[in-house]
């Protein structure tokens, strides 16, 4: 198939979307931001104290309590991302797939990435012995793995990865000397809390680990930015938090003041933003279930998502159909599924899978509406699946993946 528009394919400026909730911003919110909004300045390198301590609030509720010399404060995780890059130095495993901005922060910094493969039951941790075998296969041919970026809830596989399998991989880590990232963006959008076990690598290995939050996930539109990062609490956690927050000084990465207002008032969880966020997952859960089930029933791989606002689908089983359509690879299925669903489709090579397999992540904001009005009925209808605007782009979804089933199984030899 012959690529058009080729520029648009890039792999950082054309990246995929974060994937939103698509939903008004919660009228408190916004009232704090406003409130703020006169405050011409930004917060100092790293946050201001009563943002630190929303932050250490924050945490302790968790389970990993921390001090204000703990925890930085930046513009978004990408931005602390390529600070934690910088100061750590070496060479940087990732598992396959990850998150699509992860590896871009490394690049920048001409470092080396290298992906490791994750276990069939989930995403976002690297299989412990793959883990191994790619440090010591590194470490042969002359590199120097440092740092390991994981997420127990994941994107872009909306998994969550089980505590057993966690501390495998934390453990095989820490035999080889790495430090750890762990991206617990994701971690408040649980589907079921109640029937899911989250562990953070910081409980298991809290000298070791760096956590990362992106406030974009759960508490704030992904448009205000802000993120946050808990060091170790030992020397060497302090020795990285300060040449972190030097990098953050030559990025002049500075969180502007009504923002941190924002992310201070969200990170105190009061009672209007826990309603929004138990409604505004329930509501994706639902959606991601309904889009599981139309995909799975086409013919489609994909496992149950258990967190976020999107799943992750392998259309293998279907590829007998797609070349007939011109599609042989993620990019050309990623145009393909674009243009038909009418949503982003991005494809797995974005994520640092392999460009030859047809996997795509399909996020659920897309299928909340068109409108304002459309996603503000969304997110408080008792029953969203039956609201015609959500019904129709679910029955559009079925009816795409229905087809290629129906076309795969008709160009089946016979037996």
């Amino acid at each position: 198939m012959r690529r058009t528009d080729p520029q648009g394919h890039g792999p950082v400026r054309y990246g995929p979307p974060f994937p939103v909730d698509a939903l008004p911003v919660l009228p408190e919110l916004a009232a704090v931001l406003a409130a703020a909004a006169g405050r011409p300045d930004a917060q100092p390198i790293g946050g201001g104290p009563a943002l630190r301590d929303a932050a250490i609030g924050y945490w302790t509720r968790r389970g990993l309590p921390a001090e204000p010399d703990q925890v930085v404060a930046a513009p978004g995780a990408p931005a602390l991302l390529h600070a934690l890059t910088a100061a750590i130095g070496g060479d940087v495993l990732v598992p396959r797939p990850c998150a699509a901005w992860w590896a871009p922060q490394v690049r920048a910094l001409g470092g080396s990435v290298f992906h490791v493969g994750t276990p069939a039951e989930c995403g976002g941790v690297p299989d412990p012995y793959a883990l191994l075998e790619t440090v010591r296969r590194v470490r042969a041919e002359g590199g120097d793995p440092r740092l390991l970026v994981l997420s127990v809830a994941d994107d872009p596989t909306a998994t969550v990865a089980p505590p057993e399998l966690l501390h495998e991989t934390v453990e095989a880590a820490a035999g080889e000397g790495l430090h750890l990232v762990s991206d617990e963006t994701w971690r408040d959008t649980l589907h079921r809390p109640q029937d899911t076990v989250l562990l953070s690598p910081a409980e298991m290995l809290p000298d070791r680990v760096t956590v990362v939050t992106d406030l974009g996930g759960a508490l704030l539109p992904p448009g205000w930015p802000a993120a946050l990062a808990r060091f170790p609490a030992n020397a060497t956690g302090d020795a990285l938090r300060a040449r972190v927050l030097d990098v953050l000084t030559a990025l002049g990465a500075r969180i502007a003041e009504p923002v941190a207002a924002a992310a201070g008032y969200a990170l105190g969880e009061s009672e209007p933003v826990t309603e929004r966020l138990t409604a505004s997952v329930r509501l994706h859960a639902r959606v991601a279930t309904a889009a599981h089930h139309a995909v799975v029933a086409a013919g489609c791989l994909a496992l149950p998502p258990r967190s976020g606002r999107h799943l992750y689908v392998d259309l293998g089983p279907l590829r007998t159909a797609l070349i007939a359509h011109g599609v042989g690879d993620a990019q050309e299925l990623e145009d393909y599924l674009t243009a038909r669903l009418g949503m982003p489709a991005p494809g797995g090579h974005r994520f640092g899978d392999d460009l030859a397999a047809l996997r795509v992540r399909l996020a659920t904001g897309a299928l909340l509406g068109d409108t304002p009005g459309e996603r503000a009925q969304s997110l408080n209808s008792p029953e969203p699946l039956e609201l015609p605007h959500v019904r129709r782009a679910l029955t559009l979804m079925g009816s795409i993946f229905d087809d290629l089933c129906d076309d795969a199984q008709r160009r089946e030899p016979p037996r």
